[in-house]
């Protein structure tokens, strides 16, 4: 069976996936941009914006794992927009302009049913009312047999972990503390889960650390 991971999962030292206060102008909330410097200076997020270059080194060697071998994700309704409440019409098709960066299946956990969204470069949006596991249900089944990855936020990776589906966790925890925002670990044990470091690494810009069961 597929695994489900998480993966280039940018964190604060002290536990934060995002900041306070997500809006158009601060997706990630205020100041949660800088949890991903590890990650703008690749040449797997240079590619992904349409530029030449970037660098390959150990940040950009997470970065192509993060996303190989995964057939399907899955997005809490926060990572997809800032919309709340029942859809207001059909105009808001994610941050990401007409081809976002999933190129797969793509289920979006939500309260209110919406049509799928067809976009650029393999991307459908599937919106999903069911719950986590009908989520995880058709990813797998739209992913082919490969790894479903949980893209975010930091609440639908919460819910996952909570629910012992999750098989494989990678952390880029960078050196920044936001003293608030959204925390991953607040009333979980992961070794309680059977969750152990298999490896870690540390560049200028993030420590890499990965966990599995």
């Amino acid at each position: 069976m597929s695994r489900v991971r998480v993966a280039a999962f940018s964190l604060s030292l002290d536990g934060f996936g995002a900041g306070v206060e997500q809006s158009l102008d601060d997706p990630l909330g205020k100041r949660g941009m800088e949890l991903h410097q590890w990650f703008f200076g690749t040449r797997t997020f240079h590619a992904m914006i349409g530029k030449p270059g970037g660098a390959q080194d150990v940040d950009d060697a997470y970065a192509v794992r993060s996303m190989h071998g995964v057939g399907a994700f899955i997005l809490g309704r926060n990572m997809f927009g800032p919309v709340r409440g029942p859809w207001p019409d059909e105009s808001w098709k994610g941050w990401w302009g007409d081809d976002p960066p999933y190129h797969a299946p793509t289920f979006v956990l939500t309260h209110y049913p919406r049509q799928p969204i067809v976009m650029a470069g393999g991307t459908t949006f599937h919106f999903v009312t069911e719950g986590i596991e009908a989520a995880l249900e058709q990813a797998r089944a739209a992913g082919g047999g490969k790894d479903v990855k949980i893209g975010g936020g930091v609440s639908t990776v919460r819910q996952y972990l909570q629910a012992g589906l999750v098989d494989e966790l990678h952390f880029a925890i960078s050196p920044v503390v936001l003293g608030r925002g959204e925390a991953m670990f607040e009333g979980l044990d992961l070794p309680a889960q059977g969750f152990r470091v298999t490896e870690h690494v540390a560049t200028p810009l993030a420590t890499h650390v990965v966990l599995a069961r």
